[in-house]
């Protein structure tokens, strides 16, 4: 397929465009990717996801898809063909659905909150939360990946994408506050998933460099805590 039929709008510190470069890599999709200045966001991106004006944007026959987790899902649809990405049977697509739902709108945001928590008390709350959530993701991937690899089993799938798509960011915050939160002894099954994630062949080339990822948190926290300062002056 031509790369102008596909089309992503993407920026590289974030995780949910990060989705949809693992999604089109693992259909072997030819595309071109559109780097966005989130900064200073482009006609093109605020056209075609006006209601959040935020990336990923997939354009596919010049139609817009936003959202990332609605994006791998129309990947999975549109080049029907092997190797899918949700699972084709109606129950483990349900239960596949449940976790990537957990992880965006409960796990997540624990994660988030570790930046913005303010003072030693609510940040270690914060990363207790944190931990906690991936216990749970523990029990669920011996669950679902059922003694494989992955949480789809031998290849990567739908919650693979969901979740490691944050593994960047895990160690941006262990980083930032000098703790370990996929501990190996309490997350053998995660710790194990994590690196298998990593070098796969889908994903180890789009995967953003770790460092460089501490880096951009660190330069748009210390923008963010003076442009605070500023404020209450």
């Amino acid at each position: 397929m031509a790369t102008s039929d596909v089309k992503l709008l993407g920026a590289w510190p974030s995780p949910f465009a990060l989705r949809v470069h693992i999604a089109l890599n693992i259909k072997s999709i030819d595309y071109e990717c559109l780097e966005e200045n989130l900064l200073a966001k482009s006609q093109l991106l605020l056209q075609s996801n006006p209601v959040h004006k935020k990336v990923p944007v997939l354009i596919h026959h010049d139609k817009p898809i936003c959202e990332s987790l609605a994006i791998v899902q129309y990947i999975d649809e549109a080049w029907s063909s092997a190797p899918s990405i949700l699972p084709s049977d109606p129950y483990d697509r349900a239960v596949a659905r449940f976790w990537a739902a957990y992880i965006d709108d409960k796990w997540f945001p624990w994660l988030n909150g570790v930046a913005n928590a303010q003072g030693a008390e609510a940040k270690k709350a914060a990363l207790d939360q944190v931990r906690e959530g991936l216990v749970v993701l523990e029990e669920a991937f011996g669950k679902c990946s059922k003694g494989k690899d992955f949480f789809s089993g031998d290849r990567i799938g739908y919650v693979d994408i969901a979740l490691g798509c944050f593994l960047g960011w895990v160690y941006v915050a262990e980083k930032r506050n000098d703790v370990k939160l996929l501990v190996e002894d309490k997350m053998p099954g995660l710790a194990a998933w994590a690196n298998k994630f990593c070098e796969d062949g889908t994903v180890k080339d789009v995967m953003p460099d770790k460092d460089e990822l501490l880096e951009f948190a660190n330069m748009i926290l210390e923008a963010r805590a003076k442009l605070n300062a500023s404020s209450n002056n």
